[in-house]
């Protein structure tokens, strides 16, 4: 039984179509891989599954249950947690601090906030860095905290936004290995992302879109050899 399901969504901004008729379903415990140029509709997406914006036409089901029209919090607490490309901690605050921000979403205790925010850093190893101001953090570890503040709300799906975007090598595959190691707890992801040999090796299967539209959905194999996703995606990432 699919855990998310996008039917039929369009989003309008004017008279601008940033999506048209998106249809596609998220399995429990699956990673599902969001592809396309820039441009192509993928935040947008992610915002309307997560309630910043509503849809214009269709809906969005969690648990079989319409959640389009939430507010994010609303979105968020009944267990969707996201990422953002751009990533903005609590920039006065402490690492640890930032995670027991998000853990408050499940308890009003200090003490089980904590104990959540400290068993999440470990997770993504961010234990040793709690006491740094987040604003003194490098890129790589301003990602991992990303992901950790969405984890500190208990999810049962996770939107993660480019979370690979800038991150060198040995920052690459740490968050290629917590990201698996998400999968492993049993928490579903959704992830958007350019890097192609990571997106590839990680995905269930993969949704392509291109200017608004979905034109691909298959397994990560069916994709490569897809020819509209070579024209649109790939081709244009080769001769880059």
């Amino acid at each position: 039984m699919s855990m998310l399901e996008v039917k039929n969504v369009s989003r309008f901004f004017g008279g601008l179509a940033a999506l048209t008729d998106i249809s596609f379903s998220v399995e429990k415990g699956e990673i599902l891989g969001l592809i396309g140029p820039n441009g192509a509709g993928k935040t947008t997406l992610f915002n309307v599954v997560n309630g910043f914006y509503g849809p214009s036409e269709g809906e969005v089901l969690f648990n079989q249950a319409r959640i389009s029209g939430l507010k994010p919090h609303q979105v968020c607490i009944r267990g969707i947690a996201r990422t953002f490309q751009v990533v903005k901690p609590l920039q006065r605050m402490s690492v640890l601090d930032n995670v027991i921000a998000s853990a408050y979403l499940r308890t009003g205790s200090r003490a089980v906030a904590e104990t959540k925010a400290v068993e999440t850093l470990k997770f993504t190893g961010l234990y040793d860095d709690r006491d740094i101001i987040s604003k003194g953090l490098p890129l790589g570890k301003r990602k991992k905290l990303e992901i950790a503040r969405a984890l500190a709300t208990g999810p049962e799906m996770i939107l993660l936004d480019e979370s690979f975007a800038g991150l060198n090598p040995t920052e690459l595959n740490e968050s290629i290995e917590i990201i698996r190691n998400i999968k492993a707890t049993g928490i579903t992801i959704m992830i958007i992302e350019h890097h192609m040999k990571v997106i590839m090796s990680i995905s269930d299967r993969i949704v392509v879109l291109n200017y608004g539209q979905k034109i691909a959905e298959g397994t990560p194999e069916e994709i490569r050899s897809n020819p509209l996703v070579i024209e649109a995606y790939l081709g244009e990432a080769q001769n880059a």
